[in-house]
């Protein structure tokens, strides 16, 4: 909705944990499917983890994803 409502020339996709997979498919579905004749394109993907205290007062990593997809 970004690119047609909106008008914008590049969205970010942002997902952590185990919702990752779920930020890929949406970024693949986008692109494949519903924007193909918009040309729209991964301009950047980038990896990180960050850390945060749980439920349990642990220390724990939570791998994170930022994919960038941009008009061509």
């Amino acid at each position: 909705m970004q690119f047609t409502k909106q008008g914008s020339d590049e969205v970010m996709i942002r997902a952590r944990g185990k919702f990752i997979s779920r930020a890929v498919d949406v970024a693949e579905v986008a692109r494949k499917r519903f924007l193909v004749d918009k040309k729209i394109g991964v301009k950047n993907i980038e990896i990180d983890s960050e850390e945060f205290e749980n439920k349990e007062g642990k220390q724990v990593n939570v791998s994170t994803i930022e994919v960038k997809l941009g008009k061509q």
